[in-house]
């Protein structure tokens, strides 16, 4: 708004009165707040000059007032200024104030600080719809009683006006904030509900809470188990980003809202609450923070957070959207992990618990792959003698008990980066990554120790008959030639203890 410092801030009663039925006409016309703001101002500028001009929204439920638009020396500028409402003496009077020469007494007037110019004068009224304070509009000049009491008359006039176009702005604002959220929430469900990686899912999660909440940080927190307040961070997402892993064993009284009670908690002011572990506090700093829990077969198993750096009031609303959030990501998580289950299933030997032959197949297949860039690779193959002998002998439950035994007992001789599993009937082979011939020998070796000294095999006097092959990449080119090669392997050994059987026997 451009200053006139010459000009008076009189007008006839007729020309306010078409001020008035003008501003209505165009004030009520307008939809998005920040273009309302301006027209506030623009419309205040016909018939009342000021040097400063201010609206500010107040929440009563938090005493805040908050200033949202504020033109200073002729020029908007971006602000974002809070304070205590009460402390305002026309929010606290729900009436209009003239001050003709008080600099000091301004400050709370106009919530405008510093500038060029001090102002000497002002009016401020407050904007009242259904009979509440909902904010105020003020302005101030530099000069003296810039303003009259019928100039403080006009400004509350403006101010009724703009009370009910604001209200009408901010209802059209929240419909279609609630609008896009629920678009979003609808996207993120179809998006959730096709996808099988847990992870995946959880990511998607804090993003969605990130996009729709429009906080600084998100996170997902889950339970060891299913007792006590121990977990850890498995995803986390934003600006104030919590390391994946880092530990969270939550205090009493969040274990006994999230987990016991199954609502949502609020943290306030993060740098003072006691909820939040030092070792977390450092990540997130400072602000405000929520979370709900994630319910999974009517099990607690986590919880949904979100992170604003600066204070702020998550309320009903925010907490409502966090949850239906949580609510998608349970379902999604459900789906996810019973999908893992399925695969698992069909990757696994029933009876023994390790690989079965299909996933000892594809891993093969990558790991000669491999082998053939220069990689090394070396499989054992492993054969429980005499096995069918042993079922029909001891019957088919000693027979599982064996092969039980026997799988475990690879598990066990096993490196983390290899694969063991049962590749059919009493048949196993281990697969080892990055190992040649030496590596796979000794391998072989602990293994026909460990063999000898199990209790469980040794009761049934079980041998087992082992070959080993080292990938050649000059004369292999599938698993199956690598498979044949450790299978020969196998069979010249069982020959060869034949023969020295038959050789002492005699």
């Amino acid at each position: 708004m451009a200053s006139h410092p010459d000009r008076t801030s009189r007008s006839s009663v007729e020309e306010r009165y078409k001020v008035l039925l003008e501003t209505g006409r165009i004030l009520t016309a307008t939809l998005s707040a920040e273009e309302l703001y301006a027209a506030i101002h623009r419309e205040t500028a016909k018939v009342l000059s000021a040097s400063n001009f201010t609206v500010s929204l107040y929440d009563q439920g938090r005493d805040l007032e908050r200033v949202v638009y504020r033109v200073q020396g002729g020029e908007p500028r971006t602000v974002d200024l809070g304070f205590r409402g009460s402390d305002s003496r026309v929010i606290r009077t729900n009436e209009g104030v003239l001050v003709e020469d008080d600099a000091d007494g301004l400050a709370s007037l106009t919530r405008i600080e510093g500038g060029a110019k001090v102002c000497r004068s002002g009016i401020a009224a407050p904007l009242i719809h259904h009979g509440r304070v909902v904010g105020t509009v003020s302005a101030c000049s530099e000069r003296p009683k810039a303003y009259t009491e019928e100039d403080l008359a006009l400004l509350q006039g403006i101010a009724g006006i703009a009370a009910i176009a604001i209200d009408n702005a901010l209802q059209f604002s929240e419909l279609e904030r609630r609008r896009r959220e629920a678009e979003r929430i609808e996207e993120i469900g179809r998006a959730l509900s096709t996808e099988r990686d847990p992870n995946e899912v959880l990511g998607r999660v804090v993003q969605a809470v990130l996009d729709v909440l429009h906080v600084d940080g998100a996170a997902v927190w889950q339970r060891h188990g299913i007792e006590g307040r121990q977990g850890r961070i498995t995803e986390s997402g934003g600006e104030i980003k919590i390391p994946v892993g880092a530990p969270w064993d939550l205090h009493e009284d969040l274990e006994e809202a999230l987990i016991h009670e199954r609502r949502a908690a609020v943290v306030d002011d993060i740098e003072v609450s006691q909820l939040i572990p030092d070792h977390l506090r450092e990540f997130l700093q400072a602000g405000s923070g929520l979370a709900v829990p994630i319910i999974v077969d009517e099990e607690v198993v986590g919880a949904l957070t979100a992170g604003s750096r600066r204070p702020r009031h998550f309320g009903p609303e925010e907490t409502a959207v966090m949850q239906r959030l949580a609510r998608q990501a349970s379902v999604a998580l459900e789906n996810a992990r019973l999908h893992e289950s399925l695969r698992a299933l069909s990757l696994t030997d029933p009876l023994t618990g390790i690989a079965n032959r299909r996933r000892l197949q594809l891993h093969l297949e990558q790991e000669v792959a491999a082998a053939r860039r220069g990689r090394r690779l070396s499989v054992v193959v492993f054969d429980i003698d005499n096995f069918k002998t042993v079922n029909d002998t001891l019957g088919h439950l000693v027979g599982d008990q064996i092969l039980q035994a026997f799988g475990e007992l690879l598990m066990e001789e096993n490196r983390t980066m290899n694969l063991v599993g049962r590749y059919g009937g009493d048949e196993f082979v281990s697969v080892l990554s990055d190992s040649g011939m030496d590596g796979a020998r000794l391998y072989l070796d602990r293994v026909q120790s460990t063999v000898e000294q199990d209790p469980a095999l040794a009761e049934h006097q079980v041998s087992v008959s082992m070959g080993v092959a080292e990938f050649d990449r000059e004369e292999m080119r599938s698993v199956a030639d690598l498979l044949q090669a450790a299978d020969m392997d196998m069979y010249r050994a069982k020959a060869e203890r034949r023969s020295a059987s038959q050789t002492a026997s005699r």
